[in-house]
């Protein structure tokens, strides 16, 4: 029945779409009319920044940079210590049968990746070299390791207050650890309204920044490389965005379970398509590597003609890890709350894998590639600067950029759903018709997000995206010594011998 009415609502879209292309500029004049005084509002209060070494540092990234080391040093540098028992659990060595939830540990990994590894890993990353120098490289790798100690405390937290529904679907993520952590200290009217400040934003943020902004970006690196202009497609972002729209609904009718199983085969692709290019432009340049190493360190702490010297590589370096992996945002407990298991703090450790694959393995590859090519020395910025830089050795790769970013794209915009609908049944109760109605709400702002040029909106979705950090943020503070007993115990148990690898009892 479900598929029965999406199928229909696309198909309805597709013809009032044909026969209405034009009136989809004429929304959008009226939806930036109303959205442009409020993005710019917004824009200028989320983003607030103070002048720093010539540098304007937003105060968020100060807000989740700061959070991040906390936590690593609350936690004792669990991302370094630990790291190698995270990819033993991502294995499923740890896997036991009949433990709650809908889905494995890599399946929720790349569930949260999808919705972090984007447009920001190949444009954004291009950005920080260009303002930061080859320095920002170094400190965005610094703060992407600070990151995996967010991410671990969101994750634990996110499974150990889930809700287990009477359908054995699995409701998680910030919602309920603020709402039902802040109830257990005498908190319960403040976690509840910051639980509901979170949802909301979510919302916005998932139908803005992880559905419009992806599809109408994607949709405009499509027009250009299938002949810009001149191109078929050229002016018809509205079918552009049906097509999108349809493959999104047909893999979110299944739920998490049809999610995850999506996720889990395009992550590994786009790091097969992405990494393996970029791996060959490496090898080329093998004599270069070197150079390139020895330009990211002396950058980092001389920052020679970039802005604002060394602390302006630290600041841009900062701010796009900070953009890039999303640590603080909470969207990522989300996705691992779905996780099976019954030992809260496993996910965690896994989820912790998340900024390291993000920033210290994708976005410093793009960096690493970009200083080797030198394109960093050009007037290009963005993903120009990035298609620039894997030209000089592979002349067709815009094409192949352009596969990426609409996976990228479809993988964001998927994983966004997730969260979006989570948020949106915390608000409104558990039932398939509400479902349905969100299914909808999303894949209609697909079409309007490609046809249309909707910039403060998009501005408007970022703020929101950001805002979620503020309640989040608030709550691992406050909830952090909960984490902590929850790993005092889950080792205590492995020291028991109550939990063991699957690998050590094979053995035996």
């Amino acid at each position: 029945m479900t598929t029965r009415i999406l199928l229909t609502f696309v198909t309805l879209l597709a013809s009032t779409s044909t026969a209405h292309a034009l009136e989809f500029h004429l929304i959008d004049d009226k939806i930036n009319e109303f959205f442009t005084p409020l993005s710019a509002a917004a824009l200028e209060t989320m983003f607030y920044s103070v002048p720093i070494a010539g540098v304007s540092f937003p105060l968020i990234v100060g807000w989740l940079v700061l959070a991040a080391t906390i936590f690593t040093i609350y936690f004792k540098f669990a991302q370094f210590r630990k790291i190698g028992h995270s990819f033993a659990i991502l294995r499923g060595d740890y896997d036991k049968p009949g433990e709650t939830g809908e889905i494995s540990h890599f399946k929720a990994l790349t569930t949260a990746l999808s919705g972090t590894v984007g447009l920001g890993n190949i444009a954004g990353v291009a950005v920080a070299v260009s303002l930061g120098g080859p320095g920002a490289t170094f400190w965005m790798i610094v703060a992407g390791l600070l990151g995996m100690s967010t991410k671990f405390a969101e994750a634990v937290l996110g499974v150990k207050y889930r809700q287990v529904n009477a359908d054995g679907s699995i409701s998680g993520g910030p919602m309920y650890y603020l709402t039902q952590g802040f109830a257990e200290r005498g908190l319960g009217g403040i976690g509840k309204l910051l639980a509901i400040m979170f949802a909301v934003c979510c919302i916005g943020g998932a139908i803005g920044g992880g559905n419009m902004f992806q599809v109408n970006q994607s949709f405009d690196q499509f027009v250009t490389v299938t002949g810009g202009a001149e191109s078929f497609f050229a002016g018809k972002g509205w079918l552009f965005g049906l097509i999108v729209a349809a493959v999104i609904g047909s893999v979110i009718i299944g739920g998490i379970k049809s999610i995850a199983n999506v996720t889990s085969k395009l992550v590994p692709l786009m790091a097969v398509v992405y990494l393996g290019a970029g791996m060959v432009i490496l090898a080329i340049n093998y004599g270069h590597i070197g150079w390139a190493v020895s330009e990211i360190f002396a950058g980092a702490f001389t920052g020679q003609g970039v802005i604002g010297g060394a602390i302006g590589a630290l600041i841009v370096g900062f701010q796009r890890a900070a953009f890039s992996n999303e640590a603080g945002i909470g969207s990522a407990a989300i996705a691992h709350a779905a996780v099976k298991t019954d030992e809260p703090v496993t996910q965690g450790y896994v989820a912790m894998l998340g900024p390291f694959f993000d920033t210290v393995v994708v976005c410093a590859m793009t960096a690493l590639i970009i200083i080797v090519s030198e394109a960093h020395l050009t007037d290009l910025s963005g993903v120009q600067l990035t298609s620039a830089a894997f030209e000089t050795v592979l002349p067709w790769f815009p094409i192949l950029l352009t596969v990426a970013v609409i996976l990228f794209a479809l993988s964001t915009a998927i994983a966004w759903f997730y969260f979006g609908l989570k948020s949106w049944t915390y608000l409104v109760g558990e039932s398939r018709k509400k479902d349905l109605c969100f299914k909808l709400i999303f894949c209609a702002f697909t079409v309007v997000g490609a046809s249309a040029d909707l910039a403060p909106v998009i501005d408007f979705s970022d703020v929101m995206i950001f805002a979620m950090s503020i309640p989040n943020v608030i709550g691992l503070y406050l909830l952090m010594p909960v984490v902590k007993a929850e790993v005092e115990k889950y080792w205590q148990k492995m020291a028991t011998g109550e939990i063991s690898s699957n690998r050590r009892a094979f053995a035996t």
